[in-house]
């Protein structure tokens, strides 16, 4: 009983059901958890990428080893309009990560939306 096709199909048939069942749940549960992860993994490397941080660390460091007053303020000067434009370089990538965040919890309640819209209708 056990080797024919109606017993492989019903298994695959309850299968096919359980995930259609399933899919939502894992889509606001583990799928955005990893979702979350992802967009955090590619924020980190767009903070790296854009290199802010070193741009502030080294704000009062003298460029081209010029120690004087000059040269400190004309440095000083240049270091914070680098930090103003990576800074809003940056804020362009959240904003980016944020509408990605946004559409995803959308996307479902859409697409479910739509198919029910274009059986019924």
């Amino acid at each position: 009983m056990n080797n024919n096709f109606f017993f492989y199909l019903s298994k695959i048939s309850i299968q096919i059901l359980w995930d259609f069942a399933y899919f939502p749940l894992w889509w606001y549960t583990v799928g955005f958890v990893r979702f979350l992860k992802n967009v955090a993994s590619f924020l980190g490397e767009q903070w790296i990428i854009i290199g802010a941080g070193t741009w502030i660390k080294n704000l009062f460091t003298p460029m081209y080893g010029q120690s004087d007053f000059t040269g400190r303020a004309i440095s000083f000067v240049v270091r914070i309009f680098q930090i103003i434009f990576r800074f809003i370089a940056f804020i362009f990538f959240v904003v980016l990560s944020v509408v990605a965040i946004v559409f995803w919890l959308a996307i479902l309640p859409v697409v479910v939306y739509l198919i029910f819209v274009r059986i019924f209708n």
